[in-house]
């Protein structure tokens, strides 16, 4: 955790900056593709961030392959085998710094969220028909669709049992969540409701598939280091509104950034005909200047599978309104990130999260 020992109460802690190598690390979490490597600058930096997180590493590989079966523990745990961000027990150990990070409770916390996250990651394979994940095969490439289904199940009743040995409230924290990855998931294979606004129902989706677990992190983490529950709920907050920003920033750079910097081809979510928030924003447009954008995006982008209306489509979303009104949804979620973060004291885990909303809004910019 950043620091060590036993410290005054949160109250009462001095204001103090997160240390440059601390909030580089942490800044790394959040790239994709392959650029992304978790860097700490020094010892001191090492000392309190990434001795935590080797250590929750550890348990997250021992949880996600440990089945009496070996051929059961090979499915369970490829994917956590295959590397990934980790970005949910860092959030879980940043928030435990709110309270009193040396409990015990906290690293298993920290394993809980990012078991469930990688559940998703099973399921979610199998419905997008993903030949590969963290650059290796998908589970479901190798097992087949209803192995890795399995094993997405086996990793959330894993989950479950972990929040069992913590307490009621790791439990409800634990079943709310599942509930909501799959509530979000479930509305966007079902679409809007019959004359609900596409942008409102944007924004149910993501505030299950992407938000909830983030929040669910961070609530976690501050509830298992007995942080004051002001406090917790501030941060749950600050992850529902950083997770929908940085669902946002996703969906911008598919349309602006080349392979290099995103690790994906550009305009892929746009060539699978992905409802993202500047499709739908596009679509709405219903001035003269949008039209020609309009008509490639209609059918759900049917038109957009020849090569040359595709590279059209990304000209002309370079310049269209529909982005700018994107930018300004994300910066308006990032503000209220900020605001839920001002009511809490100014430690240095408070200033990397502040961090994490400079990273997702510079991204796009």
């Amino acid at each position: 955790m950043i620091g060590k020992g036993r410290r005054g109460s949160a109250a009462t802690r001095p204001r103090t900056r997160a240390t440059g190598p601390v909030r580089d690390a942490v800044w790394s979490v959040f790239q994709r593709g392959p650029r992304y490597r978790l860097r700490l600058g020094d010892r001191e930096a090492e000392a309190r961030l990434r001795g935590p997180l080797e250590a929750v590493e550890k348990e997250i590989q021992g949880h996600a392959g440990d089945s009496a079966d070996p051929r059961v523990g090979a499915l369970t745990g490829h994917v956590t085998a295959a590397g990934g961000k980790r970005l949910r027990p860092v959030l879980v150990l940043l928030a435990a710094e709110f309270g009193e990070p040396w409990r015990d409770g906290v690293r298993q916390a920290a394993v809980i969220a990012e078991l469930v996250h990688v559940a998703s990651l099973y399921h979610d394979d199998v419905m997008d028909e993903a030949a590969t994940r963290h650059a290796v095969p998908s589970a479901n490439t190798l097992w087949g669709n209803r192995q890795a289904v399995r094993g997405g199940d086996w990793l959330l009743a894993r989950a479950g049992r972990l929040a069992a040995e913590l307490g009621p409230e790791a439990v409800r924290l634990n079943a709310d969540t599942a509930a909501r990855l799959v509530d979000g998931q479930a509305r966007e294979l079902i679409g809007p409701a019959p004359g609900q606004d596409p942008v409102e129902h944007y924004f149910q989706v993501v505030g299950g598939k992407t938000a909830a677990l983030l929040s669910m992190a961070l609530r976690i983490g501050a509830c298992e280091a007995d942080a004051p529950k002001p406090y917790a709920d501030a941060l749950a907050a600050y992850g529902m509104y950083l997770g929908t920003a940085f669902q946002i920033a996703d969906d911008l750079l598919d349309l602006a950034s080349p392979a290099d910097l995103t690790g994906k081809e550009q305009g892929k979510d746009l060539l699978a005909g992905v409802a993202s928030l500047p499709v739908l924003l596009a679509r709405a447009d219903m001035s003269a200047r949008g039209a020609e954008l309009r008509r490639l995006l209609a059918d759900g982008g049917r038109l957009l599978s020849d090569r040359e209306a595709h590279q059209r489509a990304l000209e002309l979303f370079q310049h269209a309104p529909a982005v700018a009104e994107a930018e300004a949804m994300m910066r308006d979620r990032l503000d209220c990130a900020r605001a839920a973060l001002a009511t809490l004291p100014p430690i240095p885990a408070r200033s990397v999260l502040e961090t994490l909303c400079d990273f997702v809004a510079d991204r796009t910019s």
